[in-house]
């Protein structure tokens, strides 16, 4: 897939799949932009078009002690 082009339809369907499997694995957004050549935006944008529950900044940052 070149880096930048437009993608619709089916293509966009599968890529949105493949984009939440890898966030929901544990991959940040920015982490998914840079392996696939996309954006931030377009990644985030994708995840939640998809109905992912997006995860806070920075992870869990809570103490229990």
């Amino acid at each position: 897939m070149s880096k930048g082009k437009r993608i619709t339809g089916a293509a966009r369907n599968q890529l949105t799949d493949e984009l939440a499997k890898a966030y929901e694995s544990g991959q940040s957004i920015r982490a998914i932009a840079i392996d696939t050549g996309r954006s931030y935006g377009f990644v985030h944008r994708l995840l939640a078009e998809a109905g992912v529950t997006l995860r806070g900044r920075g992870g869990n940052m809570r103490h229990t002690g």
